[in-house]
């Protein structure tokens, strides 16, 4: 966000960026402000004090003055203009409403005034060379120079009383005289003591400049915005004091804006000339007492439309509309040019008069006109179009005797998918209602019809043969690296299509392929008319191969005996743990562990436990899996730099055309439970099913490996996880139990003893649930049976949970009277069976 130094009290130095801070010290430096006069300048403009502080802190100044802009060998501080902040503490300082006037109720000229939008100020600049006509007041400072044969210096103020006083010299007067009448006055004064300065071949030279530079009074009056006395820098122009008084308000003028010097009118000033021209008198010094006069306007004209600033403008007394044309800047470029409406006040109302182009210089305005500058129509004279199936199709120009042929050619003929039985011609009448022209293009190309002439804003359309017919298209689905839609060819072969489709999939059975054809018109019931067919494994062509139609659908179905190989893993105390691939669909955990070693000796064949992936498993589809694969291949192929050429060939072929796999089909049996069970916990309080992805399957594996291929001894399944732990020692106890520990396992100790060893049950323990997880994954609970408890047996590895009863529900009132009612009533039935 760009901020100005003229809007100092809303800006925020910590919002600023760097390059911000140095442009807001670039201007100061153009104004000829060091450091610590741009501060002041930001203090006076309303800043808060903190938000200065910020801004020395960023621009490094610790309090001192800024020396950086004097050269290293300066003898004095550069040029200072006195504060003036403490004597125009009323300084306009107007906002940016005009701005919000419509643009032709803007007076032109009025923005160059406001600061709210522009860097542009009027400020003198105190870096200039010391003008020789600047006449020298009360407070000036001035540095006397004298170099050559003597050298000395002086600096002196010219007091009240108009003297300097020079050491050594004494007082030298020199208020209302102009820096080189001065120059002279001193040269005089001091050549008494330095001969050198006079005489006709002098040896010392003197030099006059300006140090701190003084103020002046002017009084700027009339039609501003802020009419007073204000104090100006001794170098300002009638521009800056203007600017400070916020310039000419709404009535006041811009083109004769008077100077007046010691009564008498010193000149006029035209701020138009500044606007247009760029030759405002912006030399033109003020000085002290001078008055600033700005008389009432003299005439407004208000001009909107095509023109390049469409606002209210000041007329002169002899200006013609050709002067405003230029004061507006101009027509634009779609401005109709030859007729004006001016609006002019006649007496008690309003006339329109018509300005032509001719006579623009000699139309004289008055105050109070209003021109309206109209667009030009937004029609064409002479313009046919073409569109559709030719080759440059447009807008063309209507030449005398144009026709439809020639049109087709200009337009470099038909394309070859033209439909040139009919064409259409859109032609508008006078009345602006149109009316349509069939024609048959190719009759009228081949010269056997009449050629149509053509009339301005005719619109040919050729049609294509896809705009009447359907797009044809083929599709492929099944075992192909590529399935999808591909655009149809006239004698496509299936072939054609495998091959488009990047070839079969290792899986593809190509004695095993259908067609499905759409039928025109097909009885009630018949959806599809299916065309079993078969191809070579390496796509050559078939003599009897059938051609594809339109909309064909080709299936490449999967051989029955293909399958990837599904691997399973064993862990835990056999001898040869580790990964291993399935090798037929009756291999069973006995084969397993047979082929894992058998068990070691310390294996605990009781605790071992089948993990098996249930169907809510993502598992990857076969095509994900070999994508998978090939991404691997690729990786190792472009890290190795020593390939030969066929692995060269390889990773290019995997770089350009590597097969996407598709998105893995959806389990819809898992899909189908999962929003059943999520139904039946929407619809049953505190019912909630998690759902997951593998579960452990309790075995025995005793039982298994005593009776191999037994019921127990289980198939096995891709992703299994066979675990065989260690000979386990211990029993944990869990839940509402005094002291939940882990137990030694004690051959021949039932349930009691170790729930006794953890401390026994807890009061709200819920002794009837209690229950045994063994090692395995296997569970059973406590049965009881009028009254006597039968608790399972406790093996090793294996873990007790002691469940916590529910929280008692204390009976309402209303519950109580309904069972006292019901147990009366039930013993009045009784009494009254055996009377």
């Amino acid at each position: 966000m760009a901020q100005e130094i003229d809007e100092a009290s809303t800006i925020k130095v910590d919002e600023l960026s760097d390059e911000e801070v140095q442009n807001l010290l670039d201007r100061a430096y153009d104004a000829g402000l060091d450091k610590a006069e741009f501060l002041k300048a930001l203090e006076v403009q309303g800043m808060p004090p903190e938000e200065v502080a910020k801004m020395r802190k960023r621009i490094n100044m610790d309090g001192t003055e800024d020396t950086g802009r004097m050269t290293k060998n300066s003898k004095r501080e550069p040029r200072k203009q006195n504060d003036l902040s403490k004597i125009n503490n009323g300084m306009f300082s107007p906002s940016a409403n005009s701005s919000q006037l419509p643009k032709e109720d803007q007076i032109f000229g009025a923005s160059l005034f406001y600061q709210a939008s522009r860097n542009l100020s009027f400020e003198p600049s105190l870096s200039q060379a010391t003008p020789k006509s600047y006449v020298l007041g009360s407070g000036d400072l001035i540095y006397v120079d004298i170099y050559g044969q003597s050298e000395q210096y002086y600096e002196a103020t010219v007091s009240p009383d108009g003297f300097v006083l020079l050491d050594n010299i004494g007082p030298v007067n020199v208020a209302g005289k102009t820096i080189e009448e001065a120059t002279g006055i001193l040269k005089n004064r001091i050549g008494r003591y330095y001969t050198g300065l006079l005489g006709s071949n002098p040896n010392t030279f003197l030099q006059v400049t300006l140090g701190n530079v003084g103020t002046i009074q002017v009084n700027i009056l009339g039609e501003v915005r802020l009419p007073g006395t204000f104090t100006l820098s001794a170098f300002s122009t009638v521009f800056n004091a203007l600017y400070a008084a916020g310039g000419p308000n709404e009535n006041g003028t811009m083109r004769k804006i008077k100077l007046v010097r010691n009564n008498q009118q010193l000149a006029e000033i035209d701020v138009y000339d500044l606007l247009l021209n760029g030759t405002a008198q912006l030399d033109l010094k003020l000085q002290d007492q001078d008055v600033i006069l700005v008389p009432p306007f003299e005439s407004h004209v208000k001009i909107k439309g095509e023109v390049k600033r469409p606002m209210t403008f000041e007329i002169a007394e002899d200006d013609a509309f050709s002067d405003l044309l230029r004061y507006a800047g101009g027509f634009t470029d779609e401005a109709f040019k030859d007729r004006v409406a001016i609006s002019r006040i006649t007496g008690n109302q309003r006339s329109v008069s018509d300005v032509y182009q001719n006579q623009f210089d000699m139309f004289i305005l008055k105050g109070g006109d209003q021109i309206t500058v109209q667009r030009i129509l937004d029609r064409y004279s002479n313009r046919v179009q073409i569109k559709g199936a030719v080759y440059r199709e447009g807008t063309f120009a209507l030449t005398e005797g144009l026709t439809l042929a020639q049109l087709v050619k200009n337009a470099e003929g038909l394309r070859g998918d033209a439909y040139t039985t009919q064409a259409s011609i859109l032609r508008t009448k006078s009345d602006l209602s149109t009316e349509m022209i069939q024609v048959n293009l190719q009759e009228v190309m081949n010269g056997t019809a009449p050629d149509i002439p053509l009339q301005r804003e005719d619109v040919v359309r050729v049609a294509s043969i896809y705009d009447i017919d359907n797009e044809a298209y083929v599709q492929i689905l099944g075992e192909v690296k590529r399935p999808g839609v591909y655009p149809f060819s006239a004698e496509m072969k299936v072939e054609d299509l495998i091959v488009m489709a990047g070839g079969f999939q290792e899986s593809a059975n190509a004695q095993d392929i259908e067609i499905a054809r759409r039928l025109e018109d097909s009885d009630l019931g018949t959806l599809a008319d299916i065309i079993p067919t078969s191809v070579n494994p390496d796509l050559s062509y078939q003599a009897d191969s059938p051609s594809l139609v339109p909309f064909d659908q080709v299936i490449v179905r999967k051989r029955a005996s293909f399958t990837m190989q599904k691997l399973i893993a064993v862990e835990g105390q056999v001898n040869s743990p580790g990964i291993f691939a399935i090798q037929s669909s009756s291999e069973r955990i006995s084969d397993l562990i047979q082929r894992a070693g058998g068990l070691n000796q310390f294996a605990y064949a009781k605790g071992a436990t089948l993990i098996r992936r249930t169907e809510f498993f993502n598992t990857e589809s076969e095509q994900i899996r070999r994508q998978r694969n090939l991404e691997e291949l690729k990786i190792k192929l472009a890290e190795d730099p020593s390939n030969s050429e066929a692995q060269e060939e390889l990773l290019r072929r995997l770089l350009s055309d590597f097969p996407q796999a598709e998105s893995p089909v959806d389990n819809q049996l898992a899909q189908t439970k999962k929003e059943s069970l999520d139904q039946i916990a929407s619809e049953t309080p505190g019912f909630a099913v998690k759902l997951k992805e593998t579960e452990a399957v309790a075995i025995n594996l005793e039982e298994i490996l005593n009776n191999p291929g037994s019921e127990d001894d289980l198939l096995l399944e891709e992703g299994d996880i066979l675990s065989v732990p260690k000979l386990l020692q211990t029993v944990r106890m869990r839940g509402d139990v005094v002291y939940p520990t882990t137990l030694r396992h004690e051959s021949g100790r039932g349930l009691k003893h170790y729930i006794n060893a953890s401390g026994g049950f807890e009061r709200r323990a819920n002794r009837k649930q209690t229950y045994v997880v063994y090692a395995n994954g296997a569970v059973k609970r406590t049965k009881g049976f009028l009254g006597i408890r039968n608790y399972p047996p406790v093996e090793p590895g294996a873990e007790v949970i002691v469940p916590t009863k529910g929280p008692k529900v204390p009976l309402r009132l209303g519950e109580i009277v309904g069972i006292t009612t019901g147990l009366a009533t039930l013993g009045l039935v009784i009494s009254q069976i055996n009377w």
